[in-house]
């Protein structure tokens, strides 16, 4: 049996099966990255809660695991050599789990590096703009007179639909038939903007048919619908 007592996070979340891949989360857009890819590959796992109203996220125990203080965040007890393996970074987990696994990252080297910077284009740019939408469209940022912040963000995030619906154009998935992290990484963000977001309209949603119809397919697979209750 795996031995994970010498992490500290495993105190205060316990592992009931400590030979499992032990994910730390909540269902936010980086957080469902993880347990969508966890899903989709089958790949046992654990998942813990990390309730940010009870502030769990800057106890000792979980910044012991990511010193960033934010989900998601996994402990593998299998990790290269054998040796367990905590990680942070929802980027860095979605290449990990690729490459553990061997699916949802093309094997040829041209496709398999088009495919991270699809990644890195997420985490650089859709994830940051598409969040200071949420700020200034329906969190405390609504309060501000001045909507020049707002619609600065609302320009870039609409540059950036646009991109993706242009890459979209005449493919099944970012990277053409192929299912790869690149869209476990961008379509939560997308969905999370038209919904927990309600910005639909304020970025002009109707201008981007093809990550709408994208966003369907995601959506409609069963691992995805899974993934995103994940943790409950």
């Amino acid at each position: 049996m795996s031995d994970l007592s010498s992490f500290p996070v495993t105190r205060k979340w316990p592992a009931r099966h400590p030979q499992r891949l032990q994910l730390y989360s909540l269902p936010t857009p980086n957080g469902v990255k993880a347990s969508i890819m966890l899903e989709e590959t089958g790949l046992p796992y654990e998942a813990h809660r990390v309730s940010f109203d009870a502030n769990e996220q800057n106890s000792p125990e979980f910044l012991s695991l990511n010193p960033y203080n934010k989900i998601p965040a996994i402990l593998d007890p299998d990790g290269p050599g054998g040796r367990p393996l905590p990680l942070f970074e929802s980027g860095a987990i979605l290449l990990y789990l690729a490459e553990k696994t061997g699916r949802f990252l093309p094997a040829d080297p041209g496709a398999r590096y088009q495919t991270i910077q699809w990644l890195m284009f997420q985490m650089g740019g859709i994830g940051p703009m598409f969040g200071q939408v949420g700020f200034f469209h329906k969190f405390a940022g609504r309060e501000y007179a001045d909507k020049r912040p707002r619609d600065r963000y609302v320009a870039e995030s609409r540059r950036l639909l646009a991109v993706l619906d242009g890459r979209l154009r005449g493919r099944s998935w970012m990277m053409g038939d192929e299912y790869t992290i690149a869209d476990i990484a961008i379509f939560p963000w997308v969905r999370n903007l038209l919904g927990y977001y309600d910005a639909g309209e304020l970025v002009g949603i109707a201008d981007f048919a093809q990550v709408k119809r994208v966003l369907e397919s995601f959506v409609a697979r069963p691992a995805v619908a899974r993934g995103l209750t994940i943790p409950s």
